[in-house]
């Protein structure tokens, strides 16, 4: 069993920047798809972005392509949701998630499991 913290939410102003972070423990990632996904209330949990779990491919939902960027640290078991040109519209709580084993990544939730509690993004207009 995986555990994950995520970290690096706030409150930031539209247009500037937030990083987030995903901090794993209790078994290696490093053969894991990783994805994060974000949620506000009365919402179903949608897909944001994901990367394959040798890094090499990333996949982003649409309203987020071109501002965010997912990467990883395998030796350090973590993943990383940069976050550009932030808008009112992209304030959820994101939550962090392993994919597939040896998986490319993917929007679906049924191909994730052991969520991380989530970190609550609030972007101010």
């Amino acid at each position: 069993q995986v555990q994950l913290v995520e970290s690096g939410g706030g409150l930031v102003q539209a247009g500037g920047s937030l990083t987030l972070s995903c901090a794993t423990s209790g078994r290696s990632i490093s053969s894991y798809a990783m994805g994060w996904f974000r949620q506000t209330p009365g919402k179903e949990r949608e897909f944001v972005a994901s990367i394959s779990a040798n890094g090499v491919y990333a996949y982003y939902s649409a309203p987020v392509k071109g501002r965010f960027t997912i990467s990883r640290d395998n030796a350090k078991n973590t993943v990383t949701l940069q976050m550009n040109s932030l808008k009112p519209e992209d304030t959820a709580v994101y939550y962090c998630a392993v994919g597939l084993r040896f998986g490319r990544g993917g929007s679906s939730l049924r191909e994730y499991n052991n969520w991380g509690p989530g970190t609550q993004v609030t972007v101010s207009s």
